[in-house]
């Protein structure tokens, strides 16, 4: 059917239709997502070409649907972090409205896999549907290893990084890249709470007002706080270029510090070997007044960042304490053990490099308002999402029937801490406003046509 012609800029048009995104009241799992997109196939044989292209480390099918003929090729992906789902729903948002519109899809074939890691997804559909409130997100909040998040796990080496186990979700993305040579990919993450932010891998021409204009068109503020990494250089106001691991790595030398590097590139860093422009929307489930608010606070920012540093030492060194003795009586195929074993350390290493940081900051400098929240949030944040993951997988073990007598008090111990850390993280719940999720999925839509359209103009 072909959709009636729509006036005003290209973007404008781009807007008019992200914002006919109907209401939704929850987000999709593996099964949904699979059953929406086969039915969609099933309906458009002739415009939906599906296709197997991996099947995950416990053995679910990853499939892939294109729909157009080209000749440019873009490629969107959802998942690639199990606990972010705005992108499944605008996965799935992509390929209805590709199908009903031949202007939409006009010179390219979209390539839409809409959930590339099945299994960790699966360990997170504990919170899809609600109740919308942080403690009960993070509570049923499951994020891999880094080693194991397909967005992190490509093959990796610089100076004296090597990584290539790369596992079969991401070796799976790999293949399709190789093959597609995408003239645009797009990786759907989001992030949990403040504003929008975006990555993307070449400073095109006008394209950082686009962006802000989409989040300004569903009253979504910028994230104007504390990046989530040092290394991300902001190409505007919320807009960073895309961050890689050998930025990290370099970034980690100059602090003095042995870089981290137990996993590898990034799916973007594996795509511009192809001259691919990548683009990341990260959205937040809940924004807060402070998120755009660059005033001054009354506080040092090197003050923030040491205040910061050391309350995430205290409870990281809790949670070690915790684990370290539950270990040995812990499954190995835990994949929340997995996790664990492999976030603990990573986290701990970084209230030594956020002092390092406060050692070169201008004492003078006062942070702004945004600043200050977004390091304090932070810490409450990590807290909550690993200590969660600590819990489960404790209580899992015991679950299972065959927990050693040793496990109990630990899980007793383990689960009064993470109740005051909940306790305070409620008192915060009042000044939280849930974003509807189809505006999320609204900004996440018109920045993937978006940057299709930035990229034509330039002819990359």
């Amino acid at each position: 059917m072909r959709a009636r012609p729509t006036s005003g800029s290209p973007l404008q048009v781009i807007l008019e239709r992200a914002r006919r995104v109907p209401d939704l009241d929850h987000f999709p799992g593996v099964d949904e997502i699979n059953a929406r997109l086969a039915d969609l196939a099933g309906r458009h044989p002739d415009l939906v070409t599906a296709r197997r292209i991996g099947t995950s480390r416990l053995g679910e099918p990853i499939t892939m649907y294109s729909i157009g003929s080209g000749p440019d090729e873009a490629l969107v992906y959802a998942g690639v972090h199990p606990n972010e789902p705005i992108g499944f729903w605008t996965a799935i948002q992509l390929a209805e409205d590709l199908c009903a519109d031949d202007i939409l899809r006009a010179g390219c074939r979209w390539n839409i896999i809409g959930c590339i890691d099945p299994d960790g997804t699966r360990l997170n559909e504990g919170w899809f549907d609600g109740p919308w409130d942080r403690v009960h997100y993070l509570a049923n909040f499951y994020r891999p290893a880094p080693a194991e998040q397909v967005e992190w796990s490509f093959p990796f080496q610089y100076k004296q990084a090597y990584f290539d186990n790369v596992m079969p979700e991401a070796f799976a993305l790999m293949r399709v890249i190789d093959e597609l040579k995408p003239k645009v990919a797009v990786s759907l993450h989001n992030t949990e709470l403040g504003g929008v932010y975006y990555y993307v891998t070449r400073d095109l021409d006008g394209f950082v007002e686009e962006l802000h204009e989409i989040a300004a068109a569903f009253d979504l503020p910028l994230d104007l706080g504390e990046p989530e990494t040092p290394v991300a250089r902001p190409l505007g106001p919320a807009v960073y270029e895309m961050i890689s691991a050998k930025a990290t790595y370099d970034y980690s030398e100059s602090l003095g510090m042995t870089p981290y590097s137990s996993s590898g590139g990034s799916s973007a860093e594996y795509a511009e070997r192809y001259g691919t422009v990548s683009l990341v929307a990260e959205l937040p489930y809940w924004t807060h007044p402070a998120a755009d608010d660059r005033t001054p606070s009354d506080v040092a920012y090197r003050d923030v960042l040491i205040e910061a540093a050391d309350g995430l030492e205290q409870d990281i060194t809790a949670l070690v304490e915790i684990f370290e003795a539950a270990r040995a009586h812990l499954s190995d195929d835990s994949q929340f053990v997995r996790a664990t074993a492999a976030f603990l350390p990573y986290l701990g290493k970084r209230p030594d490099r956020d002092r390092r940081r406060a050692e070169q900051e201008d004492p003078a400098r006062l942070a702004t308002v945004s600043e200050a929240f977004g390091l304090r949030d932070i810490h409450r944040s990590f807290r909550l999402r690993y200590g969660g993951m600590l819990v489960r997988a404790i209580d899992g073990e015991i679950a299972r029937g065959s927990a050693a007598a040793e496990l109990h008090p630990l899980a007793k111990r383990l689960r009064a801490l993470y109740r005051v850390w909940q306790d305070e993280a409620l008192t915060l719940e009042p000044e939280l406003h849930r974003v509807p999720i189809n505006h999320l999925v609204g900004v996440q839509y018109a920045a993937t046509f978006a940057l299709l359209n930035a990229v034509r103009r330039e002819g990359v």
